[in-house]
């Protein structure tokens, strides 16, 4: 499956760039992310203020991407910037995919993945072209009650996705 979208070059083992060990975060560090962003509660309308805060984030830094919140299996919230383009949906529908079947940011999922010396694609034994451990989707994770839904994020490179996510997920707790 090619896509002329960022996340392409992410799409083969032979193909994933290199990014500096101390850029990346550990597996330690994205369990304690999960650990620190739970929600009291996620109504429609923190779907709108967060994505609304996500859409704030991304034109200030002119990124070309698309948002969506999902809770219980309906779309809540999106958006598609200028830049974004259809295959940003599709990559949004497969990394939600991870976060719904793992309950884990689909970031963390990949790196779970790697620090076994595989990859996702060769060893979770799920269709490539309807899930994507690569970054930008997290868990909404409900206090007393789990994981309801994801927050997700595509335009940019993996670990882009995957931060600015979790910037948007500390301003809105107020981590």
């Amino acid at each position: 499956m090619t896509h002329p979208h960022k996340h392409t070059t992410h799409s083969t083992p032979a193909m994933t760039p290199k990014i500096a060990p101390e850029l990346t975060p550990s597996i330690e560090e994205l369990e304690a992310q999960e650990r620190r962003l739970v929600f009291r509660q996620f109504t429609h309308d923190d779907a709108w203020e967060l994505g609304s805060l996500l859409v704030r984030l991304a034109r200030e830094r002119q990124a070309p991407i698309a948002v969506d919140i999902h809770r219980a299996g309906q779309q809540l919230f999106h958006a598609a910037l200028a830049g974004s383009t259809p295959d940003n949906d599709a990559w949004i529908a497969r990394k939600r995919r991870v976060v719904e079947r793992y309950g884990s940011a689909s970031y963390l999922v990949g790196a779970r993945f790697r620090a076994k010396g595989t990859t996702f694609e060769e060893s979770s034994r799920l269709d490539p072209d309807e899930y994507a451990a690569h970054g930008g989707s997290f868990p909404i994770n409900v206090e007393g009650v789990g994981v309801i839904g994801a927050v997700t994020v595509s335009g940019l490179p993996q670990l882009q996705d995957h931060r600015l996510v979790v910037e948007a997920l500390e301003e809105f707790l107020k981590i």
